[in-house]
């Protein structure tokens, strides 16, 4: 089979890249898992002489998705306008006559068009499910407990700052990072960590910690890699960190998130084995201090790109559901939608594919937090992970400040209308500060608001205490 290039194509909101071969074809038996298609379609490939073409496909599998979903949503009481009915008849009939009804060298052009009518399709019955279950919740609660929370960096913020953040958020999560607090072992730095507790509490705003344990390599300390291969020295040590952590601020702080990213880590040549491990040995240091504590587990990746790069056993799903049947009592589990940031970020996708992954993961039966982000510019940013760029795929118009407010409206809304979701968190709050993410923040390099705090502050008003 030729060599894999790569076919770009968008479709309503979405612009992303998928491999495909020199032809523009899907060539069964290439593994479907490293084109991507397992991501973005449920089609079942099957071996046959004649190659598949990918956008048939892809579009095969789009206008299933929203068939289906539009069927189970309307079997659980949501009501679809007739125009909206009739559009979902509409797709199914224009793939038909782009599967069967046109000549093969004229199938792309038609498929994409059915991707572009399903993609709108699927953003008009989100929009209506996220309406109508607003709408049901409210009847029962007029303003929702959900928490809407950003996470802060290690300084407290300006003082113009922190009026505005106090407006948009009802809670604040604080860093209390490894990485920062012992930058030299065996030595604590505690100042700047007491300053933003204070500071929160002062605020009157809602306080969660985490991730202690951020599973990446520019958020651990850089002497732990002193101690590569040493798997008992380095639970010792995370061990050791978390229990500190915890014995110091747990009268002020309740809800903290242990561990980002453990599912899909790759530093210090630790397998999934081990990750699983020191993972339920960070929980069981944290009930050791205080049983009552409330405890939460990062899945960075949910939609598991990574396993296309590596051999995993584990997919996020099932490292998630190992831990809980190993017994690990978790309050909740956090996922991490950061969109178009490679290589710890998620592909861009649209709002039904959201909604369907935290569908799945709530049949885990623990409740859902939510971390997300998405860059407001594609330019190189010095202050964040020097290991992670704006990349895989778009939203809209691409990377901008008022992309990025759409994003968080349409997002946050979805996230916070699920039952099962207990809170939402924006991935960190300045720019102007050492951080992950690039351009993910609420505030720019310049310490300059960008449209997405007001994106925030209305969800808030509208649906939360």
């Amino acid at each position: 089979m030729p060599w894999p290039t790569q076919l770009h194509f968008t479709s309503g909101q979405l612009s992303v890249s998928r491999i495909v071969d020199e032809s523009g074809y899907l060539v069964v038996p290439w593994p479907v898992a490293e084109c991507g298609l397992m991501m973005c379609t449920s089609a079942t490939l099957i071996e046959r002489a004649r190659p598949y073409n990918l956008l048939v496909e892809l579009a095969r599998g789009k206008v299933n998705q929203v068939r289906c979903q539009a069927f189970d949503w309307r079997a659980g009481g949501l009501v679809l306008a007739p125009e909206l009915e009739q559009r979902i008849r509409d797709i199914g009939l224009a793939f038909a006559h782009a599967a069967a009804g046109v000549p093969p060298e004229k199938a792309s052009q038609h498929a994409q068009i059915v991707l572009d009518l399903a993609y709108q399709t699927a953003r008009q019955l989100v929009s209506t499910y996220i309406t109508q279950v607003f709408q049901n919740r409210h009847q029962r609660q007029p303003r929702l407990d959900s928490t809407l929370a950003c996470r802060l960096g290690q300084a407290v913020p300006p003082a113009e700052l922190a009026t505005l953040l106090a407006t948009a958020f009802n809670s604040v999560c604080l860093p209390l990072s490894w990485g920062q607090v012992e930058s030299e072992e065996a030595t604590y730095r505690w100042q700047e960590c007491d300053a933003l507790v204070d500071w929160a509490a002062k605020q009157q705003l809602d306080i969660s910690s985490g991730p202690l344990i951020d599973f990446s390599s520019a958020q651990l300390p850089a002497w732990l890699w002193h101690w590569e291969r040493d798997l008992a020295g380095m639970a010792s040590f995370m061990c050791k960190f978390v229990e500190t952590a915890v014995r110091r601020y747990r009268n002020r702080i309740r809800r903290w998130q242990l561990t980002a990213a453990s599912n899909c880590a790759h530093v210090l040549s630790l397998s999934e084995d081990d990750l699983l491990s020191l993972t339920y040995r960070l929980a069981e240091s944290a009930r050791h201090v205080d049983p009552s504590l409330e405890l939460v587990v990062g899945i960075a990746q949910p939609w598991g790109e990574y396993l296309a790069l590596s051999e995993c056993i584990h997919s996020p799903f099932l490292f998630a559901d190992t831990l809980i049947r190993a017994g690990l009592n978790l309050s909740a589990l956090d996922i991490e939608l950061v969109m178009g940031v490679t290589p710890r970020g998620s592909y861009c996708r649209d709002l039904l594919e959201i909604s369907r992954l935290l569908d799945l993961y709530a049949l885990l039966g623990v409740p859902l937090r939510v971390t997300l982000g998405y860059p407001s510019s594609a330019q190189a940013d010095a202050d964040a992970d020097p290991d992670l760029r704006v990349e895989g795929g778009r939203w809209g118009d691409g990377f901008t400040v008022e992309m990025q407010a759409a994003w968080a409206a349409d997002v946050t809304a979805l996230v916070l209308c699920k039952p099962y979701v207990q809170g939402v968190q924006w991935v960190h709050f300045r720019d102007a500060e050492p951080h992950q993410f690039p351009h993910c923040g609420i505030a720019d390099s310049r310490d300059q608001i960008k449209p997405v705090l007001q994106k925030l502050y209305e969800l808030r008003q509208a649906h939360l205490k």
